[in-house]
């Protein structure tokens, strides 16, 4: 069986009908006054999963991890965890715990002693606590830094603290909010990749948002894509990136090119579009199209074959055009392609070796080429 994209782990219970989610919002609605943050939205999320909410600023994604959290009380549907109508459970209650971008840490306090502090909070006995927060220190890799105080440390560490303290209680679910929004860039993947590892070996469920689909991407199980308070799409990453449900979600993951035209025949999988910047789109990715039908075809930039000589004839999907811009990133180099009416494509090319074998500049004639299976078409 093929699959869209790499797939990081064969965990996948959403895919098995006899599943129960361990996370459930239940037409869930969330007004402040006359704004609707949160509109009749319904989302499933499964035990051990890493779940991420990703959209722009003001999609809802940050009013749903409050309203799980208990913070914000739904104004109506309900939110279930494992089974249990949360409604009237004050946060305290719940088996959650939310990690904020500020970390929040206490700066008169040791790294040990703000692990250890909710524990305390709790009456765990001493021994017990002292035991914990050693196998958190050594969880998070900072054992040597146990007796230094929050300002001793870099952004990394004290985000490490952070995180140690929200899991030190071995809550149930363990809630994300823009936890890598203050790290530097490099700093910020490898910790990606930490908390990925801490997420599996730990066995809990985590929830994150953000904005960041880069960051989405690689750490989520699955995405949910919000906007304006409702769900657009939820599914792996690849899933989504490979085949977006929507305008919308095509639009937002990643860069795409858009082009728009009208389904002229439609065999099976395979369609014919015309109209789309006067050329003829064939696509075996026709989705629910109909002849007739206005659609876009998208198709991603890497999927582009840009030359400076056109293609052996019979190619599908040909569009002649000139070099408009361009920009060398070192390990790829990205074309703007304009065509005859206007409209510019992206293109994409890794550079595999140093030396370029088909070399392009500015107002040089291109040709840019995709096979039929590159790109999708959506009706949405």
């Amino acid at each position: 069986m093929k699959s869209l994209g790499s797939i990081r782990r064969s965990f996948a219970p959403w895919n098995d009908p006899d599943a129960r989610p361990y996370i459930a919002f239940e037409n869930v609605t969330k007004r402040f006054g006359d704004f609707t943050a949160v509109n009749n939205l319904s989302l499933s999320i499964y035990e051990r999963e890493f779940f991420a909410l990703l959209g722009a600023s003001g999609c809802g994604k940050s009013t749903l991890l409050r309203m799980l959290a208990g913070f914000d009380e739904p104004t109506s549907g309900r939110i279930l965890l494992d089974g249990q109508d949360l409604r009237g459970i004050p946060p305290y209650r719940r088996p959650v715990n939310m990690m904020f971008q500020s970390y929040a840490l206490f700066p008169h306090m040791t790294v040990e002693q703000n692990i250890a502090f909710g524990l305390k909070q709790e009456g765990m006995p001493k021994p017990e606590i002292e035991t914990r927060v050693a196998d958190m220190l050594k969880l998070v890799k900072l054992t040597q830094f146990a007796k230094r105080k929050p300002h001793q440390l870099s952004g990394g560490q004290r985000q490490r603290v952070a995180l140690a303290r929200s899991v030190a209680k071995r809550p149930k679910v363990l809630l994300l909010d823009e936890p890598l929004g203050a790290l530097d860039k490099k700093l910020r993947e490898e910790t990606q990749f930490e908390l990925m590892d801490l997420q599996q070996s730990l066995g809990l469920t985590f929830v994150i948002v953000t904005h960041d689909q880069e960051e989405a991407m690689t750490m989520a199980d699955r995405i949910a894509i919000l906007d304006k308070g409702e769900v657009m799409q939820v599914a792996t990453p690849a899933e989504v990136y490979e085949a977006p449900g929507s305008r919308y979600v095509a639009s937002f993951v990643g860069n795409v090119n858009m082009l728009e035209g009208t389904v002229a025949e439609r065999t099976e999988n395979r369609a014919r579009i015309t109209g789309a910047s006067g050329a003829e789109i064939v696509v075996e990715n026709a989705g629910d199209a109909a002849a007739g039908n206005t659609v876009a075809f998208a198709i991603r930039p890497e999927k582009i074959k840009v030359s400076s000589r056109p293609p052996a004839e019979g190619t599908a999907n040909v569009m002649e055009g000139e070099i408009y811009d361009l920009a060398y990133l070192g390990d790829m180099t990205v074309y703007h392609v304009r065509l005859a009416d206007g409209q510019v494509l992206k293109a994409s090319a890794l550079n595999s070796s140093r030396i370029t074998e088909d070399p392009l500049s500015w107002n040089d004639r291109a040709w840019v080429s995709f096979a039929p299976d590159a790109g999708v078409v959506l009706t949405r």
